[in-house]
């Protein structure tokens, strides 16, 4: 018998659960407090449980979190993991340590089927979505390593490995968890999911869940962004722009979307392109986050200069689009942006196509 993980159980799933055992409603804020509060995960020692439930459970269910076997720490306290899912496919987080905060990077797929160019997860191939559980273990696994040391979690974002709009179910199902009171219990700015520009899932995303929506743009026009960012030859930049104005309007409490926009020198770093950017979103309410390329094995890039990112911040400043540049946190690590990569057992064939 398959035992069900009850970490890709929301709060309503876990209701429906324990209903179905014959059991009271109440079990389900008790089961969420041992499992999210007490990191204890073996039923027979949640003892507010009579032992004929500790019984049924132990045949039905499990808590199970994928192994840790390597963990990295980067000189300016940036901390990696690397989780086993099986033998041939392995994910990656990180843990980005700040003054005001603590944000946990975190993967929603095996690998990436988008194969963005500039991108190492992209580079590996794709495998498999990964359960809700194996998101939230990712959040356990941290916190169970960080708590200790008197570190939090204040932010998790979905920018690791991985398409978190492709895998819409499981995502959504783990934001329910990192946003519910008994769990994580983080507020809806302080999660956000990253996305390339799956609109129809965009324009799900924005009546399905309240979090902050990251998109990755990269490139101010349709013909260079086909040529780094193969999705936009499905959904184009106003297609995508159509979206971000429907999660903008959507819901009552106000909204804002970050951009991201990766810098590659002599690729997308020019004034010209600076002042494409500054006219496509000068009527959206969004912020621009540019970031400094971080290279990794074979790419074919290079970083734009930190005088060239300078100069692009002014014009989108100058001309009213509000604009961060990224620090690069953990390169020493291979833990910066972009340069995820973990174990992929790749079904696209991807880099076996590479290599000849």
């Amino acid at each position: 018998m398959n035992k069900q993980n009850l970490l890709s159980f929301n709060q309503n799933a876990l209701y429906d659960f324990f209903v179905g055992l014959g059991e009271k409603p109440y079990r389900t804020k008790q089961i969420i407090q041992w499992i999210y509060k007490a990191y204890e995960f073996d039923f027979d020692k949640m003892l507010n449980f009579s032992k004929p439930l500790r019984e049924e459970l132990s045949r039905v269910a499990c808590v199970e979190l994928p192994k840790v076997i390597k963990q990295s720490f980067a000189l300016d306290g940036v901390i990696k993991w690397v989780l086993a899912l099986s033998e041939d496919n392995h994910i990656e987080m990180v843990y980005i340590p700040e003054k005001d905060r603590g944000t946990l990077c975190i993967s929603s797929q095996v690998g990436c089927a988008l194969a963005c160019t500039f991108c190492s997860t992209g580079m590996q191939g794709f495998n498999k979505n990964l359960t809700t559980a194996e998101i939230i273990a990712q959040v356990l696994i941290a916190n169970q390593y960080l708590n200790p040391k008197a570190k939090r979690i204040s932010n998790v974002v979905f920018m690791g490995m991985g398409e978190p709009l492709l895998n819409e179910h499981a995502v959504y199902n783990a934001c329910d968890l990192l946003l519910d009171d008994l769990a994580f219990g983080l507020s809806r700015r302080k999660v956000t999911i990253s996305t390339s520009g799956v609109v129809p899932a965009m324009l799900r995303m924005s009546e399905r869940t309240p979090v902050s929506l990251a998109v990755s743009l990269h490139a101010p026009d349709n013909h260079l962004r086909d040529e780094l960012m193969p999705i936009n030859q499905k959904y184009s930049i106003e297609e995508l722009l159509g979206a971000c104005k429907v999660y903008l309007h959507a819901g009552t409490q106000e909204r804002h979307i970050l951009f991201e926009y990766v810098m590659l020198k002599g690729v997308n770093d020019s004034t010209e392109h600076a002042n494409k950017l500054a006219k496509l979103l000068k009527d959206i309410s969004a912020k621009i986050n540019l970031i400094p390329f971080n290279p990794f094995e074979k790419t074919q890039y290079q970083t734009s200069s930190a005088q060239t990112i300078e100069k692009f911040q002014n014009i989108l400043y100058q001309q009213g689009i509000r604009t961060m540049t990224r620090r690069t946190r953990g390169e020493d690590i291979d833990g910066a942006c972009g340069q995820l990569a973990g174990k992929v057992l790749d079904k696209t064939k991807r880099a076996h196509a590479r290599r000849h």
